[in-house]
């Protein structure tokens, strides 16, 4: 392997690490920012429990860091986004079944 091809990879772990780390960030700061809210029993269906992005960004910068990045941003493409907080909130549940099975496949 060439010296460049080496620095252009390093790079590109660089790149990847600052990402996650960004991802970890965000993620303490909304929840931290986030109010305590006591759900309401009464008005719940038969519905899909509303998953927090707070949630699924956490999940997904954690598999981000195992070293699933290029998988975590292929799941958040099949999802139509370049970005998490651009994915309809719609399939977070789908988001967090596609990160169950990386790292344990």
């Amino acid at each position: 392997m060439s010296k460049v091809k080496l620095l252009l990879d390093v790079v590109s772990d660089m790149r990847s690490l600052a990402d996650s780390i960004e991802v970890v960030c965000k993620a303490m700061t909304e929840v931290d920012a986030a109010p305590e809210e006591v759900p309401d029993t009464k008005s719940e269906t038969a519905k899909e429990p509303d998953i927090p992005l707070e949630k699924v960004r956490m999940i997904l910068a954690e598999k981000s860091q195992l070293g699933f990045t290029a998988e975590v941003r292929a799941i958040i493409g099949k999802y139509g986004a370049d970005k998490l907080s651009a994915v309809d909130k719609a399939y977070y549940a789908d988001i967090l079944k596609d990160a169950e099975v990386l790292g344990n496949g």
